[in-house]
């Protein structure tokens, strides 16, 4: 063991806490370092952040203005779609293949001026993010083409058939415009009310077998959509037309078995062009 000399001697010897302070300088020129890489990288971020922010707005600004074109092109197909709608409504006995003629031109008109319009703007884009701009003149132009193709052949227009017809509008190298599910059952819901008007009309020129024919297509397609509607992740438009296109299809039914049931009252007279008959078999008053 060391005496108390000894161990004094070697406490002299040793070094000093001076060791600490060097140690601590070089702490600090260390963390002075990283404080200035540190204010060049936030520098870094944030010019980067600005030139994002900068590019997303104006992402933002073109998508604005694609939107307001989007939704004018809809509303030009909606005003067409419904003059070509009123257009079928005109349709009897008497002129069906002239005014069907006329409503098949106008529909194309439509498809070569506005619908191509559309096209164009959404081709190639997500055209699912303007969904509810073009929506509707989508949901109206379904409604008349179905319609059309009703009136003339007596089946119904598939979705896969209208698709095929946009791929001609646009450019073969872009994704071209799809109509999706959703918009085309909510264009055949409003087909239906078209119907609808369009029975109570053929009954009343005495078309009741045509009538007949109408109503056993609605009721088909009211069958099959209480079957598709509750599958729908948004069916809240869809519900509310469902209402609707029940109320049509009782109407038809309605009238329909009137005339089955009471048809011996009035058939013989509806869309007759003798004057010669007395109503119900009563004589004429003069």
């Amino acid at each position: 063991m060391l005496n108390s000399s000894a161990a004094r001697k070697l406490s002299l010897i040793a070094p000093k806490p001076q060791r600490f302070a060097y140690s601590a300088e070089i702490v600090g020129a260390a963390a002075k370092k990283p404080r200035t890489m540190t204010t060049n990288a936030a520098d870094s971020d944030q010019n980067y952040m600005k030139n994002a922010f900068s590019k997303y707005a104006t992402y933002l600004n073109n998508l604005n203005d694609k939107r307001e074109r989007v939704v004018k092109a809809s509303r030009d197909i909606t005003m067409n779609s419904k003059k070509v709608i009123f257009q079928v409504h005109r349709i009897s006995k008497h002129n069906k293949d002239e005014v069907l003629q006329k409503a098949e031109n106008d529909l194309a008109a439509v498809m070569d001026q506005y619908i191509a319009r559309l096209v164009k703007e959404l081709g190639g884009t997500d055209f699912w993010k303007l969904r509810r701009a073009y929506s509707p003149g989508v949901q109206e132009y379904v409604e008349a083409a179905t319609l059309c193709n009703f009136c003339k052949t007596g089946a119904l227009l598939n979705l896969d058939e209208i698709n095929a017809s946009l791929r001609t509008l646009g450019d073969p190298s872009n994704e071209p415009l799809q109509i999706n599910v959703l918009d085309y059952l909510l264009g055949l819901a409003d087909l239906t009310g078209e119907l609808m008007r369009m029975a109570m009309g053929r009954i009343s020129d005495g078309e009741l077998e045509f009538a007949q024919k109408i109503c056993r297509f609605v009721r088909e397609i009211y069958r099959d959509l209480t079957l598709v509607a509750p599958k729908m992740d948004d069916p809240s438009d869809m519900k509310q037309k469902m209402d609707v296109m029940l109320q049509s299809v009782m109407k038809i039914e309605n009238a329909c078995f009137s005339v089955h049931v009471r048809g011996s009252e009035y058939i013989p007279f509806l869309g007759s062009e003798d004057t010669s008959f007395s109503m119900l078999g009563a004589p004429e008053i003069e």
